[in-house]
């Protein structure tokens, strides 16, 4: 998948595709936050998302505390946004829902 930095138009279009994620206040970068029910549902999350990312060579800046898994999404050596962070965010919504 392109590393290429989609445009303002472009990220709207795919934003609005997804529930729950805003993006950040320079356009640069989508985040969520994700609540489970407990640690052991956070960390399966993550331990998912890793193996997805590694596929993608793609990798999300996050932290975890307890049953909560905070996301920020945007792809650095292109210095925003591109698909790829959409497509791991879709992942992530899957993920989370089941």
């Amino acid at each position: 998948m392109a590393r290429e930095k989609l445009d303002e138009a472009a990220v709207r279009q795919a934003l609005a595709g997804l529930e729950g994620w805003t993006l950040a206040a320079d356009g640069a970068a989508i985040n969520r936050t994700f609540v489970f029910r407990n640690f052991s549902e956070a960390f399966a999350f993550m331990t998912r998302t890793a193996l997805a990312a590694e596929k993608l060579d793609h990798h999300p800046d996050w932290s975890n505390v307890y049953k909560t898994v905070e996301v920020k999404l945007n792809t650095h050596d292109a210095g925003g946004l591109t698909a790829l962070d959409f497509e791991l965010a879709r992942k992530m919504d899957r993920f989370a829902a089941g």
